[in-house]
């Protein structure tokens, strides 16, 4: 049978593939749609299967906050021209908004989740077969809290979520999401910073204060303090924060409430640092 451009157009609208692959498609599968589709979908599976050695560096970051959940999601690609594609930021947004509804745990349960009876885990293979590129679930990363906040900086290629210990101000939470995408720290606050940092941290502050000639009985002393300096550059709480270099981004939050902290953020991103 003929294939007609309204049955072109049709199985582009149901499976996001270009127009000669429906084409293509539909005249493989003698006008069966059902067929057309899972060709398609085998293409994209044969494709993925094809440039899984090859490395998907550059892709789209989106995140969102619902109360006391908040999610960081980012699908990877090869390259920006695809990453910047309307129909690929909306794929990440609508994997995005799957796992707020359903508040996903972690990137296992969101691979399997279903939208419309696919898995996003064939949702991702689908869209590898229509670009063409490699593609993953590069990133899926949650916080839970009181409160929580997401913020998205322009271009999404960076985006961070953070969890508090009670209601706070829009603006104030959305200011430390900020603080966090711009300052990379490493932990909320000093204690939870992994323990083989801190011995790196003080083993390169004793080498050093060794190279710099200081007697070996100061250098445990020496490299405490300099591990010190690092937890108030790379601790959340200890950090300056950004909009007013006198105050830490603790003491910012106690003007806004004496019992208000963050407990929690994450920050993902897809740029070189």
């Amino acid at each position: 049978m003929a294939v007609t451009m309204a049955d072109i157009s049709k199985l582009r609208t149901m499976t996001g593939a270009g127009m000669m692959d429906c084409k293509n498609a539909l005249n493989e599968a003698e006008g069966n749609f059902d067929k057309a589709i899972e060709i398609i979908r085998k293409k994209g599976q044969a494709i993925a299967a094809k440039r899984s050695d090859r490395q998907a560096s550059e892709g789209c970051v989106l995140s969102a906050s619902n109360g006391d959940f908040a999610a960081v999601v980012a699908i990877k690609c090869e390259t920006d021209f695809v990453a910047q594609n309307a129909d690929f930021i909306a794929l990440t947004q609508s994997i995005l908004d799957a796992a707020m509804a359903n508040k996903v745990a972690d990137k296992e349960a969101l691979l399997a989740l279903e939208i419309d009876g696919r898995s996003i885990a064939d949702l991702i293979t689908d869209r590898s077969g229509i670009t063409g590129e490699k593609m993953e679930l590069g990133f899926y990363e949650v916080v839970n809290g009181n409160a929580t906040v997401a913020y998205i900086h322009p271009g999404n290629k960076l985006a961070t979520v953070v969890a508090f210990n009670e209601a706070l101000d829009t603006q104030v939470a959305r200011e430390i999401a900020m603080q966090v995408a711009a300052m990379n720290p490493i932990a909320v606050k000093r204690d939870e910073v992994p323990a083989n940092i801190i011995a790196t941290e003080l083993e390169v502050g004793r080498e050093k204060a060794r190279q710099e000639g200081k007697p070996e009985a100061m250098l445990d002393k020496i490299a405490e303090g300099r591990l010190n300096k690092f937890y108030k550059e790379s601790t959340l709480l200890e950090q300056e924060f950004i909009k007013d270099a006198k105050l830490s981004v603790q003491q910012y939050l106690k003007q806004a409430s004496a019992s208000l902290t963050a407990t929690a953020f994450k920050r993902v991103t897809l740029n070189e640092e």
